[in-house]
């Protein structure tokens, strides 16, 4: 039985829209995120199953919203607007530019879904065990995830 793809809408938008604002920090580029999670539901509402739908959601709705933080880096959509934005916002840009360095860096090495645990567990506040039933992987899994960034993130702090 297909999932009930409106009822999820009126019941989990709220929190989809939450979690997108938290990653993309825009409220347009969240509205638009949050829309294309639910847009991915109903692709997909014949294979899914109705179980843990808050779970499902706020995965689809990280990868969404890293999707797009990705193709972003890559291709930036208009570099006068960035340029405005950053005059604009010039007063608190220098800590947003050293934290998104200090983000490069500290994931440089890893892959997207140690980012996704990070997020989980560092900004979230997700368990071990909740971010391990997030992405699918044990608790030691994701403690063997986590290790080597805290580590990293420890030499960085001393730099």
């Amino acid at each position: 039985m297909p999932v009930d793809v409106e009822e999820y809408y009126r019941r989990y938008g709220p929190m989809v829209l939450r979690r997108c604002r938290s990653l993309l920090k825009r409220e347009e580029l969240a509205v638009d995120a949050m829309q294309d999670t639910f847009v991915q539901v109903l692709r997909h509402q014949e294979t899914l199953e109705g179980t843990a739908p808050s779970s499902l959601l706020y995965r689809i709705a990280t990868n969404v919203c890293l999707n797009r933080i990705r193709t972003q880096r890559r291709h930036p959509e208009d570099a006068d607007d960035e340029l405005l934005d950053r005059i604009a916002s010039l007063d608190d840009a220098e800590p947003r530019v050293l934290a998104r360095n200090l983000i490069d860096r500290l994931f440089a090495r890893d892959p997207v879904s140690t980012r996704e645990i990070a997020l989980l567990h560092l900004v979230d506040g997700l368990t071990l065990e909740e971010v391990a039933g997030e992405v699918g992987l044990s608790v030691s899994g994701v403690r063997k995830r986590l290790r080597p960034l805290k580590d990293r993130l420890a030499g960085l702090s001393g730099v």
